[in-house]
């Protein structure tokens, strides 16, 4: 029989957080759940490209300095970063291609895959931080939905580092593959110059149709 965590408990006290720590990790540990993994994914909301899942598992003796939210990151800290997580955690990375979100929807498609990021890790993990309001289905242990969590989670801030480096090098990627449309600047999100090469080239195989304002309903 499956050990059962509560949800995320409501938010009690209004005050900005200090940053990402280990005591959802902690506490997960004490009730008899470990390892723990975080899962996060980057590129819900861009018209353009794949959106990039990944899963870690910290180690506790050896957590990275200066783990957060992959937002409140620079681009150099985030690189940093990534490659220290790296060396010292167990990590797994998946993605859904555009086809998949014009077929799906971007929810289940995120979810799919921080689902395939989970399964991909080589330790498996008692239970899941996943960040946001939802837990992927279709994972073999437990989940836990952390709202705002890669800013209370060390280990959804790491994996929020990892899948938005990794994205961000696709989409460097695909800008040499499509230079007309500049994804290596703005990584597919919405951006006046992206939308005005979208008016000139019109889309191209990166783009997710099922967006506005490419969506022709």
């Amino acid at each position: 029989m499956k050990k059962r965590m509560p949800p995320d408990s409501p938010v009690l006290f209004d005050f900005a957080p200090t940053g990402p720590d280990f005591s959802i990790e902690t506490d997960c540990r004490k009730q008899g759940f470990w390892p723990v993994a975080g899962t996060d994914e980057a590129g819900r909301g861009p018209l353009a490209g794949p959106v990039v899942a990944a899963a870690v598992i910290l180690d506790p003796d050896n957590i990275p300095d200066g783990l957060n939210d992959s937002k409140q990151l620079s681009k150099a800290r985030r690189e940093s970063l990534f490659e220290i997580i790296l060396k010292t955690s167990i990590v797994s990375i998946a993605s859904s291609s555009p086809a998949t979100i014009d077929d799906r929807n971007i929810l289940r498609a995120s979810l799919d895959a921080m689902r395939r990021s989970i399964l991909g890790l080589t330790t498996r993990p008692a239970i899941i931080l996943a960040d946001g309001k939802d837990v992927p289905p279709g994972i073999a242990c437990p989940g836990r939905a952390v709202i705002k969590g890669d800013s209370r989670s060390v280990s959804i801030a790491a994996a929020s580092i990892i899948a938005k480096v990794m994205r961000d090098r696709m989409m460097e990627q695909a800008g040499e593959l499509y230079p007309e449309y500049g994804f290596a600047g703005h990584a597919g999100y919405g951006t006046a110059a992206h939308r005005q090469a979208i008016e000139e080239h019109g889309a191209c195989p990166l783009h997710r149709m099922s967006f506005r304002p490419l969506r022709k309903d």
